[in-house]
């Protein structure tokens, strides 16, 4: 197997392609961010990485908290179009006619029609280049219910979530295995 060798680049694929609410209620934005991950368990941990020229960095900023909400494949124009306008200029929660809900543990509104969202507070902002990292506790997380199962584990199958990579959205597949199931004995 022969590879071609590249200069270091944002290679890692695919992502979550996010939407991240942040404001008020009364004052909501929402933007994607394809910069995102865990970073532990135990605290929960997460981070967004957004451009200070950016309008939600100046929000998230003086708020320190937002909310990562996990589209669906049928959201990705809505996505997409998060990620190509401003909420400087553009009213986007009305433009994709989105409905907020409050945050359990953030004041900042949460996505009804994303079937996950992480609830976050800042706990550490870091300048990185091109970009800043906020990272941040993971607070809540609101599953909407009918993708639960009947042993309380969420069905990601049937979520439908989006997945991005290298300019491109892609619904995510089926499932082909179980955390452990390479090293599981047979009964």
């Amino acid at each position: 197997m022969s590879k071609v060798i590249w200069k270091g680049s944002t290679m890692l694929a695919p992502v979550p392609p996010a939407l991240v609410t942040c404001g008020t209620m009364r004052h909501p934005n929402v933007f994607t961010v394809a910069w995102t991950g865990i970073v532990c368990t135990h605290p929960p941990m997460t981070y967004i990485s957004v451009r200070p020229s950016r309008h939600s960095y100046a929000i998230i900023s003086k708020m320190r908290e937002f909310v990562i909400n996990l589209p669906t494949s049928s959201m990705s124009k809505i996505t997409d179009y998060c990620g190509m306008k401003t909420g400087a200029n553009t009213d986007k929660i009305s433009a994709c006619q989105l409905e907020l809900v409050e945050g359990s543990t953030v004041n900042v509104p949460v996505l009804a029609q994303c079937p996950v969202s992480l609830e976050c507070k800042v706990c550490e902002t870091k300048h990185l280049g091109t970009h800043t990292m906020f990272l941040a506790n993971i607070t809540a997380v609101q599953v909407e219910e009918k993708y639960i199962d009947s042993k309380g584990k969420f069905n990601l199958q049937q979520a439908g979530l989006l997945a991005y990579a290298h300019g491109e959205y892609f619904a995510l597949g089926r499932k082909c295995g179980n955390f452990g199931f390479s090293v599981k004995k047979k009964h």
